[in-house]
């Protein structure tokens, strides 16, 4: 599914480059759970642009579905990662100013789905995700733990097969985040392939393996404890 080959990204920093991430060689078969670790400016953030396809300044070769990610031009990198890729935000990035219902449709409109496919699979996502009740409010008319559940629900609804997740719980408290976690487990029992980045030993139990990063080196990866 993921495939990295010597992924190397630095700054133009005088009067030597600063190294982001060095020599990343990491395989990541469909379906597995993975969860990168490491302390603040070992390179999570920037592995994850990188997978997640908003970084494209980069060395070395990236696999995603058998596609070569490093060499595509940016209009068959865009239509990879719509293809491919839902992302979920440590700050949600709900769109103000738009319903829950209406935040769920906005990934639908890059796809080719007449309104009233687009519409069905809201109704559906909505039942699935039990806010049914939530789909007429705005995302400052709900509670943290209900936003971040909004979040992933617009992440998941054009069912792409890798999931990316960026501190998911990192603003909500303890029970908010163990019920995203639980969501992530069993949207990974049902076949995504799910990449987080967290600080939390806790959240990295429900994966299967951990990859640790020092100073932008992959220091270790063993099976989550």
């Amino acid at each position: 599914m993921i495939r990295l080959v010597q992924v190397e990204k630095s700054l133009d920093t005088r009067p030597s480059p600063t190294w982001l991430l060095r020599r990343i060689g990491l395989e990541i078969p469909a379906g597995e759970f993975i969860t990168i670790m490491g302390p603040s400016g070992a390179g999570k953030s920037t592995l994850l642009s990188i997978l997640g396809l908003l970084d494209a300044d980069f060395r070395g070769e990236y696999w995603l579905d058998g596609q070569p990610v490093h060499s595509l031009k940016p209009k068959e990198r865009f239509a990879l990662g719509r293809r491919c890729i839902g992302f979920v935000f440590q700050q949600y990035h709900l769109l103000d100013d738009l319903t829950v219902a209406e935040n769920l449709d906005v990934p639908l409109g890059y796809r080719d789905m007449k309104s009233a496919e687009r519409a069905a699979l809201v109704a559906d996502t909505l039942d699935r995700f039990q806010i049914v009740g939530k789909k007429d409010l705005y995302p400052r008319q709900l509670s943290g733990g209900q936003q971040q559940l909004v979040a992933v629900a617009r992440a998941v609804i054009a069912s792409p097969p890798v999931l990316l997740a960026d501190e998911p719980t990192g603003n909500l408290h303890s029970e908010q985040g163990r019920e995203i976690m639980e969501l992530f487990r069993r949207l990974n029992q049902q076949g995504t392939t799910i990449v987080q980045v967290t600080h939390s030993e806790e959240n990295a139990r429900y994966g299967h393996r951990v990859i640790r990063l020092r100073d932008g080196w992959l220091a270790e990866q063993a099976p989550a404890a």
